[in-house]
């Protein structure tokens, strides 16, 4: 496949008819979209509805929300976003921190015609093809104490698979009576039923409360909102809570703990202490309880190493990606596991027991091959580890801003706290509706964050995530800082 340069470094390319030897983008520019970037022909709006207004009623869509008219988006490049209207947006999440390459690198779309054009769709349990193989590969090579690599679609695809996974491994082993699951509080796994259960988060949970399963729960590490200021004996904070509450289940009752190792917009980043990860990985190999890294917002090189729990030398049990492997480009996750836990079913039942029919689909793992062979070629995994101080160096300034309580993160993702007072640290009314203010307001000046709520106490709450491509530029980091400073000065002011 033919390299493509990255955006951000100096190799030559052409950026407009005109002007034949431009050179990308300098660590201290911004990039521009290429005026010959334009929207596929193929799905136009037909024009009788190309003036109907994006939102409901009107529209025949029915939208993730109801109450709000949402902007033509016609073409991307690099970090950036273009509207119908022209308007542009610098993608500061990366799409819902899924743009790991950026948009418009044209090589993955190629990838995904190509393999179309060749074999689009196998029934996984008649065949395999050449990219399920090709990206089972990459994925295991990357984590070599994980030998087997499941794919899926989606995230909250990944997460279920992976928790029927570890249910599935006991009662092929002979111990039916481990059936509880571990989470951290606050924490987020996916939309499916099982996964959701694993979450704790209260307005999603709402009004399926019926429908899931009891989960036990102990609170999540937390630098800026616990209160034990730092002590080293903290359960939350060292990792004991997960050993007191292994004990509080009983001897054989817990299939599985699952977390996400730098945590995603449920905690707003948070990262724990150095010794964390390593005590819960201690605490389950001596209860026999399966560690399950849920890696599909952090993983995949987002936090500057390919996995975030690597950087602390733990190795889980089972390990969920997702998000950053397709880089947007084609709905993609994975569950890897160990080859011993792969083994006991081989021996058994000799299938796990969850289908999906777009698992191992060979246009959707030929575009993470693609992104995966992009990442590696132009080694972006090592430039987001490197662009990571000069990220959270510039974001240092936000701190100063009214409604800033804390900024916090690793790699290139960062979580923005908001609270009503910077000393209490306590947090704005929930009527106030902050985070989603915000992000309404970021948008109109040209920014695209992630909110959410609730971290505080599953009601109270309000941070914004930033986690943008890795190929992003110190010109466009500090175009991030301006654009928010705006945004805060216009809803606080």
């Amino acid at each position: 496949m033919k390299s493509m340069g990255v955006r951000g470094c100096t190799k030559s390319r052409s950026a407009r008819p005109d002007a034949p030897d431009v050179p990308w983008p300098t660590s201290g520019e911004v990039h521009q979209l290429r005026p010959d970037a334009r929207p596929a022909t193929f799905a136009a709006v037909s024009p009788s509805r190309s003036a109907v207004p994006h939102r409901y009623p009107e529209s025949p869509v029915f939208y993730r929300s109801l109450t709000r008219e949402h902007p033509m988006a016609v073409r991307g490049e690099g970090c950036w976003l273009e509207d119908a209207t022209g308007k542009r947006y610098l993608d500061a999440v990366g799409g819902a921190y899924v743009a790991s390459i950026g948009h418009g690198v044209r090589e993955i779309g190629d990838a995904m015609a190509a393999q179309a054009g060749r074999l689009a769709y196998v029934n996984g349990t008649a065949f395999t093809n050449e990219a399920v193989e090709g990206l089972a590969e990459r994925l295991v090579a990357r984590s070599p104490a994980l030998g087997k690599a499941y794919i899926l679609g989606s995230g909250s695809e990944a997460v279920e698979a992976a928790l029927k996974l570890a249910r599935q491994y006991w009662i092929e082993r002979g111990e039916a009576g481990r059936n509880r699951i571990i989470a951290l509080s606050p924490g987020y796994h996916g939309n499916t039923l099982l996964a959701l259960s694993a979450s704790a988060r209260a307005h999603y949970r709402a009004y399926w409360g019926d429908w899931l399963v009891d989960v036990q729960r102990i609170p999540a590490p937390s630098a800026y909102r616990c209160s034990c200021d730092g002590d080293v004996a903290c359960p939350a904070c060292s990792g004991t809570a997960l050993e007191e509450a292994i004990v509080a289940a009983g001897p054989g009752r817990v299939a599985a703990f699952i977390l996400e190792p730098v945590g995603g917009s449920s905690t707003g980043g948070n990262v724990p202490r150095d010794g964390y990860l390593r005590t819960v990985r201690e605490i389950c190999t001596r209860h026999d309880v399966l560690l399950i890294a849920d890696e599909i917002l952090c993983g995949a090189g987002r936090t500057g190493t390919w996995t975030a729990i690597e950087h602390w030398g733990v190795v889980p049990d089972i390990l969920t990606l997702g998000k950053g492997i397709g880089g947007g480009y084609a709905p993609v996750s994975a569950v890897l596991v160990r080859d011993d836990i792969v083994d006991v079913i081989a021996r058994g039942s000799g299938a796990l027991m969850h289908a999906q029919t777009f698992s191992h689909h060979a246009v959707t793992c030929a575009a993470a091959v693609a992104t995966l062979d992009y990442m590696a070629a132009h080694d972006l995994v090592g430039r987001c580890a490197r662009m990571a101080p000069v990220f959270h160096g510039k974001l240092d300034a936000l701190r100063a801003l009214p409604g800033v309580g804390d900024v916090r993160g690793r790699g290139l993702l960062a979580g923005v706290e908001f609270v009503a007072d910077v000393r209490t640290r306590a947090p704005f009314a929930r009527e106030a509706r902050v985070a989603e203010r915000f992000t309404r307001v970021a948008q109109d000046a040209g920014l695209i964050v992630w909110p959410n709520v609730g971290h505080v106490d599953g009601g109270l709450g309000d941070l914004v995530m930033l986690a943008p491509p890795y190929i992003i530029t110190e010109g466009e980091i500090d175009e991030i800082v301006a654009r928010f400073a705006l945004a805060c000065h216009t809803l606080f002011d």
